[in-house]
């Protein structure tokens, strides 16, 4: 048909595809083909066969995992299917049927992880994308279900990733199984193979690792299928390497390494013994001999040295447990072909013949049964039987057979032995065949190909000759391990054969042994290597047909290593030789393509009419198909599937896509012609409008036109008056203004004149002044010095005069008694100038203090009202104040003393100084506040980058502590994880021992893959259990209870101690970084205030409003203890209507209270927001302006006005103030009037109180209300007043009245309601009571009834007298636990009771022990608890309703334990009541920590429940199932049946999930679980949810497809919906999907350009690289997520509220030993 594809054949590439350009008739022998690469081509049939090009697979099914599924099986599609899973996708693995087969990718890829081992672990084959852990899956899930041993068989080409595939297989065994003993068996199993490889292995021109030796290893497991042991067997050693060495001499040093004699062993290799039967000869040998010889000593040693090797690995290997089944992994040489090609590829590609035998008649055997199982008519497949060929090579004179006789000749030599080949097998076997050019060769057809075999070198290379002398030498060796080398093996099969050193295969039946007779040794002994290999290959065939195999073909994708690159050639080459084309061949000789008939149906459901669909699908299938495809033979019916022949799923989907493409065609036409009319009405009506907006645009631009016409007239008539009239403006303006330029110019002119005048006047007046002044002072000057002159001379002549009379005693006498007086009157004299002088310094200081006083009280009122212009002003004040000064101090001292210089000069000086000091300390003020500022400044800067630096710090570090935090915890909860592992290992231990003990029960039990036993038993003890004598070890003496190690159990307390110790460091860091923080905020906030005597007496007014407050609220109290205290017990009662009334009446009037001390502190907020406004906002903070303008001013001479302006300012302040003073006065007035109110209002509260309780309950309940409802009423006119002038307050007010009366409406209703509940209560219990008095008098005779005086009934008052304790006797403690914890129903409890009533009744037990000061009851008890619960969830660990029961009661009991602890930071919610009831006597703060564990221990078993639970739902509900129908259709299947998506019964969908989810959280919500842990255990499911689904989608490539994606989106939202309706979007359950949701949306984006790459990189930051494989796979992290990853769990304090007081033991828990106290 035309346009059809096909596969024609091309030298290069195999194959290559084209297209038909022209429809193929029958008779055509040239086919018109196009080429993908753009050319024709024109194809010539062969006119022998006619046979017709393949044709290709449908789109749909390329790239498909199972190459069964292809519709088309032949060589070119699974070549092409192969090549685009390597090179596109980059998949390695690809199922053929039954075969795996593993492409080498010569690059590590991150597929082989523990993560991917347990996503493979527990699932079915076809579930996942190929692997060789699923192949290990699935025979490890056999030997389990079946009891059959397995065998994994890996074949392949040297190079082609045998050795590695196996190595994987036996990694993937040791994981998933474990150990069952102390030894790690697994681990030595892996560590064997290093050792192997570093002696078997060898570089080849194919490969650099290249294993050169076939080895079977048996992995043993015990009856719980764990690794035991294991054994390994190996094949056809390759020892001719080992002779082929560089040009030397190395026998001397071969004989110092070995120990021996060099002469003796030079001797041995040149001579021959040769004995008879009555001589003994020694006889030289030629060189090559010697030669031959020589080679065959080193491959014997090598030989044994290997088998040595295996031997110990085996012992090392071996264990003493009863092997119960194994796992058998065959890593083998593939078939081989070189140019010269000898005796051991002869070996290795006979042994490849056997191998394919096996393989061909599992493969049919397994079709036989799939047809018999589905009813279908069984006709013989003709598949290729090599039978033939392996006679050729091991029947009596076959190739073997002729080898060995030619071995046994004298003379035989592979000339004679390959003329024998030919006369025997030339022209009478087809497979065998001569070539043309040489005698010395032979050809055989295997499977594969043909093979040519050079005869040289077979019989010596078959004899492995070594002369008996040798090996004496070699025992004669002074080392011990030399002659270990060559002991005589019995039980030897072939030198080259590990199972001489191995033990017998554990299942498989001993080889009898036979007799031997003497010689027989030495004869077993000279058997020749083909038919020693020939036995063991006999021996691994049976094996293998004892076993169920499992293949793996490894393929090698090219010749030179080069990663990812597929060489088609190559590989072709290799699926004709491995049996992956025979696979296919199989199946395509019958019905390769099945199909189930509900996949069919879902399908080609396009293909029915709605008549053809009837209820039955079989039925419908079949009316369907008959009339699809008429040849009934291309088709068959089976009990569950359809089978197909090869090309009908091919032509069912040409069908389907031209049904599908003829559908698309009709709607495109009806939606293109519904568009395009659309369009033409749309046109049509925009023309429409566009005219008619064209017209009415017209007509308005012709009126527009006309009144511009107009207008333009007017304008030009207003214009042109206007024009004239400015022009005249103009000059009337410039005249005037030069009429006044002119007047000023000649005033201006005569006012200088004037001024000049008399300014000269005025210099006249002060020149004329200072010349008289000059001319008088020096007259004065003058007459001064000339008196001087005179009384100088008239001195001295007296002077003269008084020496002369000095010189006369008498003279001298008189004058010392003048003198005397004079002296006295000089003292008197000075005293008095010292007088004068002090006083003088003393007014001169107290003119210095009075100039300081005054300065600083100019400084301190110019600081009140504005500090930098008061500043300015002192400095200016103090300047004129020491002028003045100083000119009254000059004046006085002119005055009173002119001979006083020394004064004037020092007040000149002082003067000076005084100046220069002003100006210095200007200067400095100015520099300071410069400073000042430019300080500040830079603090605020700093503060400010501080204080961002510290909250970013404090940010990040708060951050990393939680994340430290966490991490702790996590490791701490996987400490105790660890803890319970020993714990349950222990158990299993005892309990395998003492079956050990026991008569043991046969049977099978079948256990999950993944882990060995999911069953525990939590035990408990401690330090003071261990030392107690506890009842309950003496209940079950059978069973002793061994303590813990407590060696484990100091170092957990230990680590517990570190981790809190941690964890305080780090809260103690964080509180100090955050002290920091409001340091540094408070240093930055803190500026100076200036707070007034009326600010102190509101803010005593404010506590005064307060204290008033704070008495009504004590006064409430107090009215509430009296009414509680006084009243009746009948009105006082907790469940009394009064009470409950009075409660409520007092708890509205507190909260009224509280309310109005809210808007007391809003008061008092608006008052210091205020008072901070008082503050004067015109500060001046520059001071450089500040003395520039204080310069000004003294220049100008301002200083006096500004002083005026600051005076003005400060009064304006003052008003100010006042006014603000008198707005706090009126606010503090509204204040107590609001108070006054308040009390008013309580006043009247506590009277309707007083008349309600005197009323009957119902007519007090009606008070009540009618009481609100006036109230309301009053408030609803009041605040109607308030709000007359803001109606949107008003308005929210009404909504909010509205709000209140609907909540007390619901109220009333749910009272009448009680009431009317509690009435029928009450009569059903009169009627009892009543039914009760009538049976007890009948029972007493009338002489009792009258003797006896009735005495009324007293109900003592419990409630009022219980303390909240049980009280039990210390021999009911084992009874107690046995009710409570052991045999309690958790149903019956939840549904009854309420929640944690088992956790409230221990612990009033434990507070009556605690009561009692009894430390051994209370140890007792809580030890007792703790075992229970742990037996308990051993017992029913796998139920959630009993996991989740006491995960809630144990969280319960903890909180218990730290509400009663009596510490501060436990009580802050307690009342009054509950902090009575708390411990007294004991600390249990380490049972506590106990119970924590205890609790993280049963939240990890939960979470391990609702996993297993969980897990068989989410693959099939969240990727298999379609939700959507019809997004995504059924593809074609292969033998590795997929689960199908449709939702065929027993398969779950997304409501399956959610129906479970919504059981999950009714059952926690009924148990009472605390809020915050349901959270964090709904965020664990849905990360179980979301890990498991990614997981799988990563490992299916199936799964990845745009509707996929978008099926995986529409399930989450239906998640997230989940969470909506139980208000749980805050758990973070919504962020652990997040990466499931990129994933989504990773497979619904556009992915070609490197934009779309960035794109995609910045969308999914969720996702590793691996797993969006948009970088190199080798260097990508993790692939998977970790599934198994539990969240670290907290259980934040959670108080109750309920009183313990009025908890009531129900009688159904036989708690009736227990009495309340």
């Amino acid at each position: 048909m035309k346009f059809a594809r096909v596969w024609i054949p091309d030298p290069e590439e195999v194959w290559k595809s084209a297209e038909l350009l022209k429809d193929y008739k029958p008779g055509d022998k040239v086919l018109l083909l196009h080429l993908e690469e753009g050319k024709d081509l024109e194809y010539r049939l062969d006119p022998k066969t006619k046979e017709l090009p393949h044709l290709r697979n449908p789109d749909i099914l390329v790239g498909e995992n199972d190459l069964t599924a292809l519709s088309y099986l032949h060589e070119p599609a699974v070549l092409h299917n192969l090549r685009v899973r390597f090179i596109d996708s980059k998949l390695i693995y690809t199922y053929c049927g039954i075969v795996l087969v593993a492409i080498n990718p010569y690059e590590q890829l991150p597929i082989y992880g523990e993560d991917i081992i347990n996503a493979y672990s527990g699932q079915n084959m076809g579930d996942m994308d190929p692997h060789i852990f699923a192949v290990a899956e699935e025979a490890y899930k056999q030997m389990a279900r079946d009891e059959r041993n397995q065998s994994i068989i890996v074949s392949g080409e040297s190079g082609a990733g045998k050795t590695v595939s196996a190595k994987y297989a036996m990694r993937y065994f040791a994981t998933v199984s474990g150990s069952a003993s102390e030894a790690n068996v697994e681990e030595k199993v892996l560590a064997s193979n290093p050792i192997m490889e570093s002696i078997g292995n060898a570089k080849t021109t194919r490969n650099d690792n290249s294993s050169r030796f076939g080895k079977y290893i048996e992995i043993g497991f015990d009856k719980r299928y764990r690794i035991i042991g294991a054994n390994m067997r190996t094949y056809l050693l390759e020892k001719s390497r080992v002779v082929f060495q560089p040009k030397h001499e190395p026998l001397s040093i071969f004989c110092d390494l070995m120990g021996v004699d060099y002469e003796e062993m030079c001797h041995w290799l040149c001579h021959r013994k040769l004995a008879t039967a009555t001589e003994t000869y020694i006889k030289p040998i030629s060189k090559l001999q010697a030669t031959n010889a020589r080679d065959a000593l080193a491959k014997h040693i090598y030989a044994k040295l290997f088998n040595w090797i295996v031997d110990h690995v085996n012992q090392a290997l071996h264990s003493a447990i009863k092997q119960h089944s194994f796992i058998g992994v065959l890593d083998i040489y593939g078939f081989e072909t070189f140019e010269i090609n000898s005796f051991e590829q002869f070996c290795i590609n006979y042994a490849n013949e056997k191998l394919q035998q096996q393989f061909n008649m599992h493969v049919f055997k397994l079709e036989q049964e799939e047809y018999m199982k589905e009813q279908i008519p069984w006709t013989l497949i003709d598949f290729y039987d090599n039978q033939p060929c392996i006679n050729l090579i091991e029947s009596k004179l076959g190739i073997l057979d002729l080898l060995d006789e030619e071995c046994k000749m004298p003379k035989g030599t592979d000339d004679t032995w390959a003329q024998k080949l030919y006369n025997t097998h030339l022209n009478k076997c087809a497979l065998f065949e001569k070539p043309r050019l040489s005698n010395k060769a032979f050809i055989i057809q295997h499977f594969a190909d043909k093979v040519e075999y050079q005869c040289e070198g077979f019989l010596e290379k078959n004899k492995d000759t070594v002369f008996e002398e040798q090996i004496k030498v070699l025992k004669s060796s002074k080392f011990k391990m030399l002659p270990e080398l060559f002991q005589d093996d019995e039980k030897a099969i072939s030198p080259t054969s590990a199972t001489s050193s191995g033990r017998t295969p554990l299942t498989r039946a001993p080889t009898k042994a036979t007799k031997g007779r003497p010689g027989q040794m030495a004869k077993e002994h000279k058997k020749t290597v083909g038919h020693q290999f020939r036995n063991s290959l006999h021996l691994l065939m049976e094996t293998l047909n004892a076993t169920t195999p499992h293949y793996v073909r490894c393929i090698k994708p090219n010749d030179f290593k080069f990663p990812f690159t597929f060489d088609e050639k190559r590989a072709v080459q290799q699926l004709r030789a491995c049996g992956v084309l025979e696979t296919i061949r199989i199946s395509a000789a019958g019905f390769p393509s099945r199909w189930t008939y509900q996949e069919f149906f879902s399908r080609y459901r396009v293909l029915m009419k709605q008549k053809d669909v009837l209820g039955d699908r079989k039925q419908t299938c079949k009316n369907v198909l008959e009339k699809l495809i008429l040849d009934k033979d291309k088709y068959q019916f089976g009990k569950t599937k359809i089978f197909f022949r090869a090309g009908q799923v091919a032509y069912l989907e040409k069908l389907r896509a031209d049904k599908l493409r003829a559908a698309c065609i009709r709607i495109q036409k009806t939606i293109r012609g519904w568009l395009l009319r659309k369009k033409y009405l749309r046109m049509r009506k925009a023309a429409i409008t566009v005219q008619r907006y064209v017209r009415g645009y017209q007509a308005r631009c012709y009126a527009k036109f006309l009144r511009r016409t107009k207008a333009a007239i007017i304008i030009q008539k207003y214009w042109r008056m206007y024009v004239v009239r400015r022009r005249y403006k103009i000059k009337q303006a410039a005249t005037i203004v030069l009429q006044s330029y002119l007047r000023g110019y000649l005033a201006r002119n005569r006012y200088h004149k004037i001024l000049r005048e008399h300014k000269a006047v005025i210099i006249q007046k002060w020149v004329r002044g200072w010349l008289a002044r000059t001319h008088y002072k020096r007259s004065m000057h003058a007459i001064i010095y000339l008196q001087c002159c005179f009384r100088r001379m008239m001195a001295k002549r007296e002077l003269k005069k008084l020496k002369i009379e000095a010189r006369s005693v008498e003279r001298y006498k008189k004058l010392h008694i003048g003198m005397e007086n004079k002296i006295m009157q000089l003292q008197r004299k000075v005293d008095e100038q010292n007088k004068d002088y002090k006083c003088l310094m003393e007014k001169l200081t107290s003119l210095e203090g009075t100039y300081n006083s005054e300065t600083e009280k100019l400084r301190s009122d110019l600081e009140r009202l504005q500090l930098s212009e008061e500043e300015a002003k002192v400095a200016t004040g103090r300047v004129l104040s020491l002028q003045e000064e100083i000119a009254k101090l000059r004046k006085d001292l002119e005055q009173t003393r002119s001979e006083k210089k020394t004064i004037e000069e020092r007040a000149d000086r002082y003067k000076q100084e005084t100046e220069q000091l002003v100006s210095n300390l200007k200067e400095e003020n100015t520099l300071l506040k410069q400073e000042k500022e430019t300080l500040n400044h830079l603090i605020v800067e700093q503060a400010k980058e501080m204080t961002e630096t510290m909250e970013k710090k404090l940010v990040e570090e708060t951050k990393q502590l939680e994340l430290d935090l966490n991490d702790e915890r996590l490791r701490y909860q996987n400490l105790l994880n660890e803890f319970s592992r020993l714990e349950e290992r222990y158990d299993d231990l005892k309990e395998e021992m003492t079956l050990m003990v026991n008569v043991p029960k046969h049977g099978h039990k079948r256990t999950d893959s993944t882990h060995s036993s999911n069953e525990s038993e939590y035990t408990f003890s401690s330090e003071i259990a261990d030392t107690e004598d506890i009842p309950s070890r003496t209940e079950e003496p059978s069973e002793k209870k061994v303590p813990l190690d407590m060696s484990l159990f100091l170092k957990l307390q230990k680590r517990v101690t570190e981790l809190e110790q941690e964890k305080q460091v780090m809260q103690d860091e964080l509180d100090r970084k955050e002290e920091q923080v409001l340091r540094s905020k408070a240093k930055e906030e803190e500026r100076p205030q200036i707070r007034g005597a009326e600010l102190e007496y509101e803010s005593l007014k404010r506590q005064e409003l307060e204290s008033e407050n704070k008495k009504l609220k004590n006064e409430l109290n107090e009215l509430r203890k009296a009414l509680s205290e006084k009243s009746a017990p009948e009105v006082t009662a907790p469940g009394a209507p009064a009470y409950r009334v009075l409660m409520e009446q007092l708890t509205s009037v507190s909260e009224e209270l509280d309310v109005r001390k809210e808007e007391v502190l809003i008061l008092r907020s608006q008052l210091v927001s205020q008072k901070e406004a008082i503050q004067p906002k015109n500060t001046m903070t520059d001071s450089t302006i500040l003395l520039e303008d204080v310069q000004k001013m003294k220049d100008k001479g301002e200083i006096a006005q500004a002083y005026i302006g600051l005076k003005e300012t400060n009064r304006l302040l003052e008003s100010q103030l006042q006014s603000q003073k008198r707005s706090h006065e009126n606010e503090a007035e509204a204040l107590r009037g609001e108070i006054q109110s308040l009390k008013e209002e309580n006043n009247r509260q506590q009277q309707l109180l007083a008349q309600n309780l005197q009323l009957p309950p119902e007519a007090r309940i009606e008070a009540s209300l009618q009481h609100e409802i006036t109230r309301l009423t009053n408030e609803n006119l009041y605040f109607e007043e308030l709000y007359a002038d803001d109606p949107k307050k008003y308005q929210s007010y009404r909504i909010s009245l509205y709000k209140r009366m609907i909540d007390l409406m619901e109220q009333l209703e749910k009272q009448d309601k009680t009431v009317r509940k509690l009435k029928k209560q009450l009569k059903v219990f009169a009627k009892k009571i009543g039914e009760l008095e009538v049976g007890q008098m009948e029972n007493i005779s009338p002489g009792q009834i009258i003797d006896e005086p009735i005495r009324p009934v007293n109900i003592p008052r419990k409630e009022k007298d219980f303390q909240g304790m049980l009280e039990y006797k210390k021999e009911d403690e084992q009874k107690l636990v046995k009710n409570l914890i052991l045999e309690l129903k958790p149903r019956g409890v939840a549904v009854n009771l309420i929640p944690g009533l088992p956790a409230y009744i221990l612990f009033m037990c434990v507070r009556h022990a605690d009561y009692l000061n009894d430390d051994q009851k209370v140890r007792s008890l809580l030890t007792s608890t703790i075992n229970s619960i742990k037996k308990v969830l051993k017992k029913r660990g796998d139920d959630f309703e009993t996991v989740s029961f006491w995960l809630s009661n144990t969280c319960r009991f903890l909180h218990c334990l730290k509400q009663y602890s009596g510490e501060e930071g436990f009580m802050k919610h307690n009342t009054s009541r509950q902090n009575e009831h708390c411990l007294t006597n004991f600390d249990l703060a380490e049972y506590r920590q106990v119970l924590s564990d205890l609790a993280i221990q049963i939240y990890q078993q939960l979470v391990r429940v609702l996993e297993n639970i969980l897990q068989p739902m989410i693959v099939s509900g969240m990727l298999e199932h379609e939700t959507i129908q019809g997004v995504s259709g059924v593809k074609p299947t292969g033998l590795r049946k997929r689960t199908s998506s449709i939702a065929d019964e027993g398969t779950y969908t997304l409501d399956s999930i959610l129906r479970q989810l919504n059981s999950f959280h009714s059952v926690m919500c009924q148990h009472g679980m605390d809020p915050e842990l349901i959270k964090q255990v709904v965020k664990q499911m849905f990360y179980i949810v979301g890990a498991i689904t990614l997981n799988n989608l990563l490992l299916r490539k199936d799964m990845c497809s745009w509707s996929k994606g978008m099926q995986i989106r529409y399930n989450v939202s239906q998640l997230e919906e989940w969470l909506r309706d139980k208000n749980l979007m805050n758990s973070g359950a919504k962020e652990t999907l997040e990466p499931l949701i990129q994933a989504a949306q990773l497979l619904q984006v556009k992915k070609k350009t490197d934009d779309d790459a960035e794109a995609i990189c910045s969308m999914c930051n969720a996702l590793t690289t691996a797993q969006m494989r948009l970088r190199d796979r080798k260097d990508s992290p993790q692939l998977l997520m970790d599934a198994k990853h539990i969240f670290p769990v907290t259980f934040p304090f959670n108080p109750s509220s309920l009183a313990l007081e009025t908890i009531q033991i129900p009688a159904s828990l036989g708690l009736g030993f227990i009495s309340r106290v």
